[in-house]
Parts: structure tokens; sequence; C-alpha cells
């Protein structure tokens, strides 16, 4: 019995930056059980827990991607492990495992994370058992990851099955088994699901195996024939509904009381040495009249030690609105509550596997400090948090509807009205008034808040002691899903903190003269290992940089106009700019003129898509249209390039431009898209043709 029980264990390691990957691993730890089944479930980075090297049970990994295609930070020392050039071929000739990456089709690098884990494993000789899975969150993660997880149990147990056959048979039929394709059948699944019996007084869980459409009650609704996040239409209305396994509780909040101090921000931060730096100045370089707002800030850092290069990326530590927040106190209640100092524990006998403290959460403080720095606020809820407030809704028309946003029935629904719509807890509180979850329940679904993402707009060359950046201030406008409309959680408040620099009043004038009370925000690096100038200057570059993502342009051709200033012996390649916004008189950078007119700057090609043509023939209007201009083909063709992408809010450009590129090429392979393909890829690879891509 011993012997059987240890070949039902299989080993399950998850890599997340954000919380999805890990998210998913407890599902399928979750649901192990019900299948007789056991996950060892680690966390890949807990590599003092797991021996894949002696590992003989099944490996299933869960993985996400990060930055440009990168594993995930927790993913790093697994990675560097692996990618050892020194391991024989057969390392993990043992080892059979199947994988399920994460990523963004909408990004170049697709899945890369769980891609390169997947390539390098194959390398050193491990089997699949199962055929790896890639979730795109552009379209939708459960769309993939749920029938993944639905055919990995019979996958499993096949490869128990396989695993037993080859320890009672021979040696020569044991390597024909090890060899079999992996056998993929369709799955029962009333074993994985809640089964939900609709009745008039309300609704509640039930364990039938399966349930048959005349066995549910419902109320026919009244004129709506449209969905809608409240409301539903036939079929999801009138189906059987198969939900996701109601998560275990593992947190205790307690309230103290309302004496002492709450700690400093920064000491939430893992990532290394935090700052606190002046905004030093602030400019808004668009017109009033402008779509979007983009402003530039200057931050003093000439008094810690924070080296950059122009192309690095920095975070800032924000808080969630302070109107939220109470707006989120408010709604559950807790409005009296918000200055007391709450006490956080894991719960004891809880049933969810490696329940533990979560680290973003201080030993000591107070709720409201929990809700402002803590918590994602924003988040859209995943399915698990949605079927666990079902359990805190009283109406039973909205539990019914709660059901089916998490249910398999549901997937459209909830991808329609929740994840595109931006939905957050609030608007689902809103949305659902008899929905009233304890505060445990945020704690326990709600991520960790992140620190936000900037790329550096200046160089420490050219402005010694200064660091600039450059971004847009994210609107969230009014919508049937949002009562009110909201600005980006950090866009938002950087645009509230330095609007006296925007706009002095007279009564912001203090005593000693100053027009400013400093405002300072707390900053950390984040290194960007290769979207950098080249070492050798005499390398032609050729930057295309659309709306906000001239970004890191500025402080490239910052430093290359003081370099030649510095060093007029120096030979400097060519360089070419493209850059795109929508109106050449609200949006336009004049800053840019001035780099064509040093010479910094060779060339200069610039397209504004909103702007009416005033010729007969219309002028391209995005960067990928100039591109494929006749004189830019011969020079993207002709000089030994550098090739720069930057942008910052429409994904979907990035493959524009590629394409350009891609075309081009084909046009002088003749015709030959694969072959373009391949040229471009080998720019990739030689680190001559870089993207710097964020949502």
């Amino acid at each position: 019995e011993m012997c059987c029980d240890l070949k039902r264990r299989f080993l399950l390691l998850y890599a997340t930056q954000k919380g999805q990957a890990k998210a998913i691993a407890e599902e399928i730890w979750q649901q192990a059980g019900a299948h007789g089944l056991e996950a060892d479930m680690h966390c890949m980075s807990e590599m003092d827990k797991y021996e894949l090297e002696t590992e003989k049970a099944p490996v299933v990994i869960v993985i996400s991607t990060t930055g440009t295609g990168d594993p995930p930070d927790t993913a790093r020392k697994f990675v560097k492990k692996i990618q050892d050039r020194t391991l024989p071929p057969d390392h993990f000739a043992h080892l059979q495992y199947g994988l399920l990456g994460l990523g963004d089709s909408e990004y170049t690098f697709f899945c890369n994370g769980g891609k390169t884990v997947d390539r390098r494993l194959q390398e050193l000789g491990a089997q699949h058992f199962y055929n790896t899975g890639l979730a795109d969150d552009c379209v939708g993660l459960e769309l993939v990851v749920d029938p993944w997880i639905d055919g990995l149990w019979l996958a499993l147990k096949e490869a128990f099955l396989l695993q037993k056959e080859k320890e009672d048979m021979s040696s020569a039929v044991s390597s024909s088994l090890s060899a079999a394709p992996p056998i993929v059948h369709e799955l029962n699944l009333s074993s994985q699901v809640e089964n939900l019996k609709i009745e008039d007084e309300g609704v509640r869980c039930s364990d039938v195996l399966s349930q048959k459409l005349d066995d549910i009650c419902l109320a026919a609704p009244a004129i709506d024939t449209e969905p809608s996040l409240v409301h539903s239409v036939p079929p999801v209305s009138q189906s059987a509904l198969n939900v996701p396994a109601l998560p275990s509780e593992y947190i205790e909040v307690q309230f103290q009381d309302t004496h002492g101090e709450n700690p400093h921000p920064s000491s939430l931060i893992s990532e290394g040495s935090t700052f606190e730096v002046p905004v030093t100045k602030a400019v808004q370089l668009t017109r009033e009249d402008a779509i979007k707002t983009a402003l530039l800030l200057e931050l003093d850092v000439a008094d810690i030690i924070f080296d950059y290069q122009p192309g690095d990326a920095f975070c800032i530590m924000c808080p969630n609105s302070a109107s939220e927040v109470e707006e989120l106190l408010r709604v559950l209640g807790l409005s009296e509550k918000g200055e007391y100092f709450v006490s956080v524990k894991v719960k004891q006998g809880t049933k969810k596997k490696g329940a533990a403290y979560p680290q973003h959460i201080p030993q000591r403080s107070t709720l409201k400090f929990i809700l402002t720095w803590c918590l994602e606020i924003r988040a859209i809820p995943k399915k698990a948090f949605l079927r666990a407030l079902v359990e805190c809704t009283s109406d039973a028309g909205e539990k019914r509807r709660l059901q089916e946003l998490c249910s398999r029935q549901g997937a459209s629904d909830y991808t329609r009205f929740i994840r595109d719509s931006n939905v957050c807890l609030l608007d689902l509180l809103h949305a659902f008034p008899s929905c009233k979850p304890s505060l445990n329940l945020l704690i326990e679904h709600l991520p960790k808040l992140q620190a936000r993402s900037y790329s550096v707009s200046s160089s420490n060359l050219y402005q010694p002691g200064k660091l600039c950046f450059v971004f847009n201030i994210v609107e969230f406008p009014v919508c049937p899903t949002r009562q009110v409309s909201r600005k980006g959680v950090c866009t938002g408040w950087l645009a509230e903190l330095v609007a006296p620099l925007l706009h002095p009043i007279k009564n912001t004038v203090d005593t000693k003269g100053g027009s400013f009370s400093t405002q300072k925000i707390t900053i950390f690096a984040r290194p960007n290992n290769t979207f950098h100038l080249p070492a050798d200057p005499s390398v032609p570059l050729m930057m295309v940089g659309p709306g906000t993502g001239i970004a890191p342009f500025i402080g490239f051709l910052q430093h290359r106009e003081k370099l030649r200033e510095e060093h007029p012996d120096w030979q400097f390649g060519e360089t070419w700019l493209f850059f795109g916004c929508r109106h050449q008189d609200r949006d336009y950078l004049d800053e840019l003129r001035c780099f064509l007119e040093n010479g910094t700057l060779t060339h200069l090609k610039v397209c504004f898509s909103r702007d009416s043509p005033t010729s007969e023939v219309a002028p391209p209007k995005y960067v990928q249209d100039v591109i494929r201009l006749p004189v830019e083909k011969n020079t993207l063709l002709c000089i030994t390039l550098l090739f720069f992408f930057s942008l910052r809010d429409k994904k979907h450009m990035a493959d524009g431009v590629s394409d350009a590129v891609v075309d081009i090429f084909s046009m002088e392979t003749e015709g030959d898209k694969l072959e373009a393909m391949k040229i471009l890829a080998m720019l990739r690879e030689a680190n001559r043709y870089l993207q710097d891509v964020w949502s």
C-alpha cells in the first residue's frame, strides 16, 4: 500500500511573477485529491525542496513569462541551472513532464518563459507525458488552461501506468513503451466540478455528478435580451453550471487597537535598495485638447547611488487611490475600522495546500494601510475569487449571476464583462450589492500591489544627477460595468502629486519664497540588459518610437549628443528616428527638431495618424507605413544597423512594425516571406533588433 501511495504522487512546480501561475497550480493541487492523486507543490525557486535529477514521479510545470520574453524572477535560478552547457544530453532522460506556459500573444516573445524551460528540458533528454499547453492572456488564459487541466488527469494516470509497466517488464519492452507518444483522451469532468442546483428559495451547491436541464428552476428574464455584467440570457441563464471548487479559506483577521505607527511603504519591497527622491520638474508635453495627456517628470537622484543607462527602466512605488480605499471601506461596512491595526494569521487547520503568511502584508499595520499600499484593489477578479464571493452573496439572482461568471458555461461572459472591461472588486460590489465579503477573503484573493515600471528618458551623462521619464495619464471612462471614470493607479497618483508644479497657484507659495512643497516618490532600479546603445558609436541606429514610446530614445539622443561634444574625433553612425503621434499641433515634441539641427539625429521621419491630409496623396498614418516608403526601405536594407523599437500603449503596433520589416526583407528575397522572417529572427538573436514593449 505504501508503494502504491508513492506511485500516485506527482511533483507540481510553478513560477509566477504576479500570481497567475501560482493560482493555476493551486487549482491543479486542489483537483488532484478528487482524482486520487497527490500533488507535491513547490515554487520553482524553492530548489532545496525538490530534486529533478533524482525525481521518479511525473512533473507538472506551470510557468509564466515576464518582461521581453523572460522567465519570471522565481524561475531565474532554475533556468540558470538547467542552462549549464556542461550538462550531458541524457541528464534528465529519466524525467517525464507536462508543461503549461502562460503568456500574451500581443507581445513578440509569446510564452517564451515556458518555451525556454520546455526546450531545454527536451535537450537534456526529458520526455513529455502530456502535450505542452500555451495559454494566451490576450484572449483569456482559461481557454487553454481549463481544457489542459481537464486532460491532465488521464495523462497522469497513463504516466503512472507506463511507469509501473516499465518496472514489471523487460528492459526491451520498457524502452519501447517510453518512446510511445502521449495519449490524450476525453475526460469525464464530473468529479472535478461542483454542479449547481437552482431552486426557488435560493442557490446551493451540490455534489451530484450530473444534472439535467429540467432539474433547474429558473425565473425567465423579463425584457432584457442582451447580457450584461449583472444579467444573463439563454443558453447561460438556463444551463447547469460547472463552477470551480470553493477555495479553502486560510487567513484569519482580527482587529486590535488604534495605537502605533504603520511601517514605511518601502519596507514592502524585496527587490533591492529603494530610494526616496524629490520630483523637481513636471512638464505637460501635450496640449490641453490632446486625446491623451503626456507628462514628463524630472527626479533628483544626485544624493543617491542610482546609476542608470539610457534604455534602462526603474520602478515607482505607488498607493491605491485614497478615495477608492475610502469607498471600499464604506461598501464593506468598515469605515470606522480604517485606522485600526489588524492582526493577520494563517488559519489553523486550513485545508489549503502550503498555506503561508502573505509576505506583502506587514506583521502590524492598519486596515487602511493594507488597502492603500499592500493589495491591488484594482485587480481584475479571478474566477476563484468570484467563486468565493458567491458564498458572501445573499440575493438569489446575484448569487446565480456570480456563479455563471465563474463557470465554464459563462466563460465568454467573464471575458466580456469582467476581463475585457477591466472590472475591479469595487465595481463588483456596486453591481452586486448583497455581496458582503469578509476582510480575510480580500487578503486571500487580491494580489500584491505591484510597483509600476517606467523607461528612463534621460542620460546621466547629459543631465548628471537627474532622471527623467515620460508617461501618458491612463484613463478608464465610465461604461456599463463602471459607474465612475478612473485614472491609472500610478499615472493618476503622479498627476495629482505634481499638479502644483504643472498649475502653480498663489496659495502654494511658502514662507521661504518657494513655489512648491517638494513631493517625494520611492523608486528602485530595474536594469535592462539589452535595450542599450551599442558600445561601438559607429554602428548606425534605426529607432521607432510612436507616442510615449519615444521616451527611451530621448535618453539615447541626449547621450549621443554629449558623446559627440566630448569626443569630436570619434566616428558616429547615422541615426534614424521614426516618430508617430495623433496630431502635429497637439502631440509633437519640438525637442526632436533640436537633435536634428545639431546633427545628433541624422534623419527624422514623422507621421500624424489623426490629422486630415492637406495634399491629394494622403501621407502615411503610422510608423510602420513610413518604414515601407521606398527611400526608408533602401536605408533598412543597405546599412548594417541596430534596430530599436519602443512602444508604450498599443501592443498591436509591435507586430505592425515587425511585419513592415519582414515585408521589406521579403521583397529583397524575391517574395520569400519565410526567408525574410529568418533574417528578422537572426537579427533578434544577434541583439540587432531590440524591442521594449509595454502595455
